[in-house]
């Protein structure tokens, strides 16, 4: 865990420090979900000052992005710094009049394997987005992804899915719930009144089918695996899926409006299962900007950091997304878990 040290710098304060030189050592606290792709001395700095490792998460957002820029940059940083990044690629969208496809998808991947990377992940715009030839939402259970998921399993490597969204998606903005400000802002994303999109319980149902037609595969529901209203129904499918494991990122806010003992007592039953990370967003790289603008632009990442242990580890209030409820004090043992692990089991080579 981290030193009580590295809890108390006021608000928006980012220490400056002297960059260690790297080491073998494990670090106290591994993100196992964020974008993150820069390496600015600051930024180092602050990984140093938190001992944070990142796992750096690749995505495809539709069919011409062009993701692999963006999975190079993960792989140099881990490249360049083995002891504070890690990366995670992707695959290219279906191409289903491409007979190539899927041989060309498991090759991208075996070279990126070889090259680093931990886990490959799966995105949203599966079952919300992307169509089949026949117009019905393409879904993560079609038999086109198995082969790739195989090779997946045949790696050792992990899938990291993020299917579905929080069933708020679903639902009327709400402008007390946890996520009203990322549905407000896009509402290409909010399906309330779209009937035509699969719901909620159709796409848990598809990927829930992911784990069952191949057992051998790792599988981590990224955002408490789109269950994140409700840690029962997240610990159902833990207790059906011994494949399956989850990480928090970006769901502090729905775990902080659910009672804080249901909250820990799901931390400590499923205390090998769950794990840290936050899902933050690098807008503008610190790298770009003037040196004296760099501590500001990070201050709300260290501020980020230190409101997700004030609630895991603390047992005073703490307001999380406007949210004001009781940190759930987590044992040493459920932290040690939690906060590294747990990325290491389910993410071997991290």
């Amino acid at each position: 865990m981290l030193a009580d040290k590295y809890r108390l710098c006021p608000r928006g304060h980012l220490p400056r420090v002297t960059l260690p030189s790297l080491s073998l050592k494990e670090p106290a606290v591994i993100d196992a979900h964020i974008h993150y792709g820069d390496d600015s001395p600051e930024f180092l700095a602050l990984l140093a000052e938190f001992d944070l490792k990142l796992l750096n998460i690749s995505f495809v957002h539709g069919p011409d992005d062009p993701w692999r820029n963006q999975a190079e940059r993960y792989r140099s940083l881990a490249r360049a710094h083995p002891t504070r990044f890690a990366w995670c690629t992707s695959i290219d969208l279906p191409r289903f009049d491409d007979p190539t496809y899927t041989a060309s998808a498991i090759r991208g991947l075996e070279e990126d394997f070889a090259a680093g990377a931990v886990a490959c992940k799966v995105w949203k715009n599966i079952g919300m987005e992307e169509r089949r030839p026949d117009g019905s939402y393409l879904t993560i259970d079609d038999p086109i992804f198995d082969p790739i998921f195989d090779a997946v399993a045949a790696a050792g490597r992990t899938l990291l899915l993020h299917i579905a969204e929080p069933l708020a998606c679903w639902q009327p903005l709400d402008p007390s719930g946890p996520h009203y400000s990322y549905y407000s802002q896009n509402p290409q994303w909010h399906m309330y009144n779209r009937p035509e999109v699969p719901s909620h319980a159709a796409l848990i149902a598809a990927r829930d089918r992911v784990m069952e037609k191949h057992p051998a595969l790792r599988v981590v529901g990224a955002h408490l695996g789109s269950l994140e209203h409700d840690v029962d129904e997240v610990a159902a499918r833990l207790d059906r899926y011994p494949n399956f494991a989850v990480d928090i990122s970006a769901r502090l806010g729905n775990l902080a409006r659910q009672p804080a003992d249901k909250v820990r007592a799901f931390f400590d039953r499923y205390q090998d299962r769950i794990l840290f990370g936050t899902d933050v967003v690098m807008r503008t790289a610190p790298a770009a900007l003037p040196p004296e603008e760099r501590a500001a632009a990070l201050a709300p990442l260290a501020e980020t950091y230190r409101t997700h242990f004030a609630y895991l580890e603390g047992t005073t209030e703490v307001t999380v997304r406007g949210y004001t409820t009781t940190g759930l004090g987590l044992s040493p043992s459920v932290l040690d878990k939690l906060y590294t692990a747990n990325a290491q089991a389910w993410y071997p080579g991290i």
